[in-house]
């Protein structure tokens, strides 16, 4: 007697088709440029596919063998890689390598514990359906396998761990390393200003596009009217999140993680980028009194390392101000809120400038940070109630509490021969506007004023790291060639490595780039075996 094996359910094939259709188009929603109002077509598409080849509902050659299907590691990759392009848009796998070595203790991502717990649970009901399937249908039992390699070598994730695996095991990258300018300062002015250097998290330049965002962006424009004002800063890899930002800002090079390079790879950094001097490292050596400041904790990833490792005297986050608070429930899950933040960084300048010689004060905001901001109460009264949605709110808010921070410093005499810089640390991650933010390629926020600059317009095409060497000519010293690690300054006439070799071309140069970074991590990880090369003036075109 032949084996039939039992009528599969039919409402039971339409939902595993309906499940799997739908995690394809969230897929390519979460990894493309496609709106998120197409994500119903590819469901539409695999349903209208599985209807007519009748998957999961052939006639059976056979008896069904049960299988564990070879594609369900690779799905659960891919569950992972979707998951991080959801939750940061575009996805920096250095990001990623940084953060699980310099620690995520003390992190403000509750928020993104419960949408974490639902991504799991989907994810599992996509293997389940994806189980169901192949052990239904005999001819998914013959695609798995090709469906298995074909998912492990288009992830993203697989092929920017394959360079950096290949790029350690052979000949060293050395194309960054040769480009490198150690910082130097060769000649300071008698009196060298104070510095206020403020990072706006996540408040591109982007956002200034009346068009798309209206007044969000407002109050920083405002300021721009006084600034010398860059509006072509571009974003590398390696450069796109907090601690990336600001060591590109200070240290003029990429956050080029230690990796598979660190002698104790799984064991938490002591120390963060030791082998390269940085903005403070060349300011304490001038006798600046310097001071961070920033509302979450100082022990997430590597910040508090980084600032004391590079001469800050005092180094304050969370832990340090919460005490300070009138009201101590007046906080966020990341820390203090920018109004409080603010309020302490007027009073710290205050102290600074009480005492002889100059100061550098560096504050870090967080109203703008994604998913959907911290507006602190301050706005309300300004905005009105926040729906704890809508980003291009918090944007504002943002802009509005810096610009009061820097009348209220000028109106008090405390921005007398003083350079203010006012940055983004990064593009922003997926937030409520992000359709919009990437109609067009996108830029950081960068301005200088005071110090007797001039304002005006720079388009030079830059990246952040370009922001040292700018920096410090805009605080009146004589750098080397114009130049500070990978940066070139943006007041001369030289041309950064941005617009000499392109955006794309300097991504590729990095994730084959060993020498930089065990150069970045001296000490940490094996030394640089230099291959004899003479070393070439910095001015000197040098051809891929």
């Amino acid at each position: 007697m032949p084996l039939h094996r039992p009528a599969t359910s039919t409402w039971l094939r339409w939902a595993v088709h309906l499940i799997l259709g739908l995690s394809v188009g969230h897929a390519l929603v979460m990894v493309t440029r496609l709106p998120g109002w197409c994500l119903p077509l590819p469901a539409l598409v695999w349903c209208a596919l599985a209807g007519w080849k009748r998957w999961g509902a052939p006639p059976p050659p056979r008896l069904r063998v049960q299988v564990i299907p070879w594609a369900l590691a690779p799905l659960a990759f891919w569950g992972i890689y979707v998951y991080l392009a959801n939750s940061f848009g575009q996805v920096d796998m250095g990001a990623v390598y940084f953060h699980l070595q310099a620690g995520i203790a003390k992190h403000g991502g509750s928020e993104r514990s419960v949408a974490a717990i639902l991504y799991t649970a989907a994810m599992l009901l996509i293997l389940a359906a994806y189980t169901w399937l192949v052990r239904a249908d005999y001819r998914w039992q013959r695609w798995d396998h090709w469906l298995a390699f074909v998912l492990l070598v288009a992830n993203p994730m697989f092929y920017s761990m394959g360079q950096r695996g290949a790029a350690v095991v052979t000949d060293p990258g050395t194309w960054l390393e040769r480009r490198y300018v150690e910082p130097v300062i060769l000649k300071a002015p008698p009196q060298p200003p104070n510095l206020l250097l403020i990072y706006l998290e996540s408040l591109e330049r982007t956002y200034a596009d009346e068009a798309r965002f209206g007044d969000a962006y407002a109050d920083l424009a405002a300021l721009e009217a006084d600034a010398v004002v860059f509006d072509n800063v571009r974003q590398l890899d390696n450069t796109g999140w907090t601690m990336a930002g600001m060591i590109a800002s200070q240290c003029g090079t990429p956050l080029m993680p230690a990796g598979l390079l660190h002698d104790s790879q799984f064991e938490p950094l002591h120390h963060v980028v030791p082998g390269v001097a940085c903005l403070g490292d060349l300011l304490a050596g001038l006798g600046y009194r310097q001071t961070f400041m920033g509302g979450a904790s100082t022990e997430f990833a590597g910040k508090g390392l980084f600032y004391e490792d590079h001469a800050y005297d005092r180094v304050l986050g969370r832990e340090q101000l919460a005490g300070r608070l009138d009201d101590p429930d007046y906080l966020n899950s990341w820390g203090l809120y920018d109004d409080s933040l603010y309020a302490m960084a007027e009073e710290e300048a205050k102290r600074l400038d009480r005492q002889d010689g100059p100061w550098n004060l560096t504050v870090l905001n967080l109203t703008a940070h994604a998913p959907a901001g911290y507006p602190a109460r301050a706005c309300q009264a300004n905005q009105g109630e926040h729906d704890g949605v809508d980003i291009l709110y918090a944007v504002k808010c943002s802009a509005w509490l810096t610009r009061r921070l820097i009348q209220r410093l000028g109106d008090q005499g405390l921005l007398e021969d003083t350079l203010v810089v006012i940055a983004s640390d990064h593009l922003t991650m997926r937030v409520s506007a992000w359709d919009q933010l990437i109609q067009t390629p996108r830029t950081n926020t960068l301005m200088m004023m005071g110090n007797a600059l001039t304002p005006q317009r720079i388009s030079t095409t830059a990246t952040t790291m370009d922001t040292l060497p700018t920096l410090l000519e805009a605080m009146g010293f004589t750098i080397d060639w114009h130049r500070a690690g990978l940066g070139v300054s943006l007041f001369s006439n030289d041309p950064t490595l941005a617009e000499r070799y392109g955006l794309e071309a300097l991504n590729g140069y990095m994730r084959e780039e060993t020498a930089l970074q065990q150069r970045l991590w001296q000490g940490l990880a094996p030394a640089y075996r230099n291959d004899g090369q003479p070393d070439s003036p910095p001015e000197a075109p040098q051809q891929p």
